[in-house]
């Protein structure tokens, strides 16, 4: 193993980026093993937990191109994990709303990703990993 620079080692946001990057590298293997990527995911998680939305709105929403979450739309809809329907109040836009199938399907990538967060946070007792979260959520929001 090449020895990291302790310029660099030193800095917060070297550690987290690179982190990061392990634990992307990590998690895209695993819902690669599903032939799927961390934007079908990100799909059918805020659609569990905020309710149905326009594609437009999502895309928004998740910081993704509209039409790259078309596209991950269509992989999600082609097994039945979401479902599209034209807006009652608008028929121009596109509703998408998770099915029974799609939250059974992100259960299994929580626990999938739960499981790369195991491995990646095995050196920190409960404590330390609640205390890394808490400052994680503090850090992230302030990014919002």
């Amino acid at each position: 193993m090449t020895e990291t620079p302790p310029s660099l080692s030193a800095l917060t946001t070297y550690l987290l980026s690179r982190t990061g990057k392990t634990a992307r590298g990590a998690l895209a293997t695993r819902l690669g093993e599903r032939g799927l990527r961390l934007w079908h995911m990100a799909v059918l998680a805020a659609l569990a937990d905020f309710g149905p939305h326009a594609q437009r709105e999502l895309a928004d929403r998740l910081g993704i191109d509209p039409s790259d979450v078309v596209k991950v739309i269509d992989d999600l809809a082609a097994p039945g994990h979401v479902e599209r329907a034209r807006d009652t109040a608008d028929r121009r836009r596109v509703q998408v709303t998770v099915t029974p199938s799609g939250l059974a399907l992100l259960a299994t990538l929580t626990t999938e990703a739960e499981a790369v967060q195991d491995t990646l946070l095995a050196p920190l007792d409960t404590a330390e990993r609640a205390q890394l979260h808490e400052l994680l959520t503090r850090v992230f929001a302030a990014q919002l």
